[in-house]
């Protein structure tokens, strides 16, 4: 797990290009503190940068950039490849020559015996810049469920490429902001791929190559995964087998790590199944961190406690109290790297597992978007009745005081993301334009101006299902957790986005899949023999923070005389008086530090 960066160019000379290609991996030293390496092609104006995170193969045989033991292919490649010794032996046998005992290195066998169809074989989390020689070519490459960022900015044949916005940004790369990135983040939350908060720089689409001519200076992007015909899954007894077999799998390669390791362990039932799986794997070597609160509302401590007793190996627990909030929300802003009213959880976790002498850890992220733990899942049914509503009455919905309601306004739009926006949006156009002082056919025409197309055969679980895992899934925890992790040097697993496991769940009759009465109904019961009662049967909470009353006392955020707009003042006051969630007044806030 790493930090990439690097630029092709057919203008620039050498010199130049390594000097921005340097600062660029500068400003990405916290995710890669532990080595750093710079390759220079000779017979062209391209540079690959590397910060390294020491996971897998510790010892200076992991340096990067890597090349093949010919120095056909190079590459710079941030992430882990989970099954990269089943390839190796695979490769081994077709001849392949290694020199260490890197994933990195499979990856380049891997493309030289099999070319660009090695990348749908790899299993893991990934995003590398691959140059061909032979061939003239770079390839940029995305895991195919996105859990790795890499961002693109292509201008007068030169391409430019990193794994954090800020590293392009600091390199003089790309300054220029991004005029619509303030409207996508208040209707969002966060800012949506492929867009950034600067101009012409872009998220490479997850399951996507982006193949540059280094000659030319000029490039395709294709998607390099193939369809994989999978038997559904019609049967109660069949579907619990394959997800109890596969999510075993998943966790038990997700365990493959030279350095140390542990667990996320919130309390609830994805962190706790991971926890008992891979306790299952690991015994005595398993780590898990943990974090409690003094306000009980929040604190799932009891719930840890009945998962420690069934786990060996060290158990760390931290509380976490305002004062910290407080001390660490800069620290916590300037990891974001892009604005979002997510992540201030993993901030701290993260902090504690690499203070606890983690490298990498699994993470419970996806069981509620793949088995309908959201209550999007049971409310997206309700939007077919809503839309037959008169337009008028949705028009003047936006003119309603109450929060709740005006949200119904975005349904005056056919387009399929009014409908996500209608179920998880912050702010309707209205609020927008009053808080960005522009026009309100502007944020209408920014947020509906990309059209999406579902199978019209889905059902409403499967449509909330899209929505979770390729928007708010995609978009912010998954970008989240790496950013925040990654700014404390820890790499975060997530074992229920493994390819193969979600083959199966794909795969799964929605009826069976999702359970109207037991939300992830599916994912527990295979593993009610490890789980505890009292963790399962439950309501759910979710990885919370105190933020309603932190943020309402912090000294900033809940200051409304420190606001420019009437709007924003209007929000913060009414966000005091407990009539709005702090996710809407720390929006505001942080569009206020961008002014």
């Amino acid at each position: 797990m790493c930090r990439i960066a690097g630029i092709v160019s057919k203008k620039s000379d050498k010199d130049q290009i390594a000097n921005k290609v340097g600062v660029m991996c500068d400003a990405l030293k916290h995710g890669g503190p532990d080595d750093a390496g710079m390759f220079i092609a000779e017979d062209t104006n391209l540079v690959f940068g590397h910060r390294r995170l020491s996971i897998i193969d510790l010892s200076s045989n992991g340096h990067q950039p890597m090349a093949d033991v010919n120095k056909r292919v190079w590459i710079t490649f941030n992430g882990e490849i989970y099954n990269y010794l089943v390839l190796k032996q695979e490769l081994t046998k077709a001849g392949a020559t290694f020199c260490s005992t890197t994933d990195t290195e499979v990856i380049l066998q891997a493309y030289l015996h099999w070319g660009t169809a090695a990348f749908n074989k790899l299993r893991g989390m990934f995003a590398f810049a691959l140059y061909d020689i032979a061939k003239g070519i770079t390839y940029l490459v995305r895991d195919t469920t996105g859990i790795k960022p890499l961002y693109y900015h292509v201008e007068n044949g030169q391409l430019s490429f990193a794994s954090e916005i800020r590293a392009i940004k600091v390199a003089a790369i790309a300054t220029q902001e991004n005029q619509n990135w303030r409207i996508n983040f208040l209707a969002y939350g966060h800012v949506p791929e492929p867009d950034t908060t600067l101009k012409d720089v872009y998220s490479l689409p997850k399951g996507h190559m982006l193949c540059w001519d280094n000659q030319q200076g000029t490039y395709t992007i294709t998607k390099y995964t193939q369809t994989i015909n999978v038997a559904g899954i019609n049967t109660v007894s069949a579907a619990e087998n394959a997800i109890s077999e596969m999510l075993s799998m998943a966790v038990s390669r997700q365990l493959i790590s030279d350095a140390p390791i542990g667990v996320f362990l919130s309390g609830g039932v994805d962190s706790s199944l991971l926890a008992l799986l891979a306790n299952n794997e690991k015994q005595q070597q398993l780590k898990t961190v943990s974090i409690f609160f003094d306000e009980k509302e929040y604190d799932e401590s009891a719930y840890q406690q009945q998962v420690f007793e069934k786990i060996r190996g060290e158990k760390f627990t931290h509380l976490v109290k305002q004062k910290d909030f407080e001390t660490f929300l800069p620290n916590v802003l300037n990891a974001m790297d892009m604005p979002t009213t997510d992540g201030i959880n993993t901030w701290f976790i993260s902090k504690y597992a690499s203070e606890d002498g983690l490298k990498a850890v699994l993470s419970g992220l996806g069981g509620d978007e793949f088995f309908g733990g959201y209550p999007s899942f049971n409310r997206i049914k309700y939007i077919k009745y809503l839309r037959s509503l008169p337009t008028p009455f949705l028009k003047a919905i936006k003119y309603f005081t109450a929060d709740k309601y005006r949200k119904l306004s975005f349904l005056t739009n056919p387009n399929l993301l009014a409908d996500y926006l209608f179920l998880r949006g912050l702010f309707v156009p209205g609020d927008i334009a009053e808080l960005l002082d522009c026009d309100e056919k502007q944020v209408y025409e920014t947020l509906f101006s990309s059209h999406q197309i579902l199978n019209p055969g889905l059902t409403d679980q499967e449509k909330a299902a899209w929505f979770e895992i390729n928007i708010y899934m995609q978009n912010q925890l998954l970008r989240d957790t790496d950013v925040m992790s990654m700014s404390h040097g820890l790499e975060v697993r997530v074992p229920l986005l493994d390819e193969d496991f979600q083959q199966v769940v794909n795969s799964t009759a929605p009826g069976i899949r999702f359970d109207k009465q037991q939300p992830k109904k599916l994912l527990i019961d295979p593993f009610k023999h490890l789980l505890p009662r009292s963790v399962w049967d439950r309501p759910k909470m979710g990885f919370s923070f105190p933020l309603q009353k932190w943020m309402g006392q912090h000294p900033e955020i809940a200051n409304e005389d420190l606001y420019k707009s009437k709007k924003a003042k209007q929000i913060v006051k009414n966000f005091k008086a407990g009539k709005l969630h702090w996710s809407k007044a720390f929006a505001v806030y942080q569009i206020q530090k961008h002014v």
